[in-house]
């Protein structure tokens, strides 16, 4: 079932949004080389935490962190470690908050000081097909109508959408209905209402859409990586659905 929105719930989830997209903006500055992805879990958590917020990964299904860091070619839900960022990596982070009984839940890709053009290029297409998509999640269209817009412009330029994953609705929960993928023929899928909620989250391959997992010991969700080994991007906001059109929540 769709759970729509109402306008008291809708700032609330302005509030959880604001403090994902603040977060990611403090991993942003502190990402280079030398810094583990622990140590970026760490500042992330203690930030939530100091919003009033909790951590919306951190205990879900078994999850032990705040962030999900993802680096070159794992998809999503790296775990963070005491692995050392190096010169040319890109890492995937994806970051959720709860706060006043919502969640908010956003994902960017940050190159890890000076990274090839190549893969400065997987990571501008990723970012661009999300703006792309969402230019039809208006009320009237069909789910199936982003997923299609995203597909289209990730694939103009030789690269993959993953389709084992995809976008979700969110709210009271962290992954409620509908699905949103980020491939399919336009036209399809659950009518756009007003209120609807959705984490919109294209995460892209410079190979091969096919994934694998990689069971990691500490939780019932695994590390997701490309199965040709080559690298993939992630970019995810949080949007609602209103009557002039999509509200970005997760951007600062």
């Amino acid at each position: 079932m769709i759970y729509l929105k109402s306008g008291s719930e809708i700032d609330k989830m302005r509030k959880s949004g604001r403090i994902v997209a603040e977060t990611l903006a403090k991993i942003e500055e502190v990402i280079k080389p030398g810094i583990t992805t622990r140590e970026l879990d760490r500042i992330a958590e203690e930030y939530i935490l100091r919003c009033g917020a909790r951590p919306s990964f951190k205990g879900y299904c078994g999850f032990p962190a705040t962030l999900c860091t993802s680096i070159n070619e794992e998809v999503v839900h790296g775990l963070p470690k005491d692995r050392v960022l190096q010169e040319g990596d890109i890492v995937s982070v994806d970051c959720g908050a709860y706060l006043d009984g919502f969640h908010g839940d956003a994902a960017r890709t940050f190159p890890v000081g000076q990274i090839s053009s190549e893969m400065q290029k997987l990571i501008d297409v990723t970012r661009e097909s999300f703006f792309i998509g969402i230019k039809y999640a208006i009320v009237g269209n069909r789910i199936g109508d982003i997923s299609n817009a995203i597909q289209k412009y990730v694939e103009s330029f030789g690269f993959s959408v993953v389709r084992d994953y995809v976008g979700h609705g969110i709210g009271k929960e962290m992954h409620e209905e509908p699905a949103v993928p980020n491939y399919g023929k336009a036209g399809r899928g659950p009518k756009i209402l007003k209120g609807m909620a959705l984490a919109i989250e294209p995460m892209v391959n410079m190979g091969t859409f096919a994934v694998k997992e990689r069971f990691d010991g500490c939780s019932e969700i695994m590390t997701v990586l490309t199965y040709d080994g080559k690298p993939s991007a992630h970019y995810e906001n949080t949007i609602v659905v209103l009557d002039n059109g999509p509200e970005i929540l997760t951007l600062i």
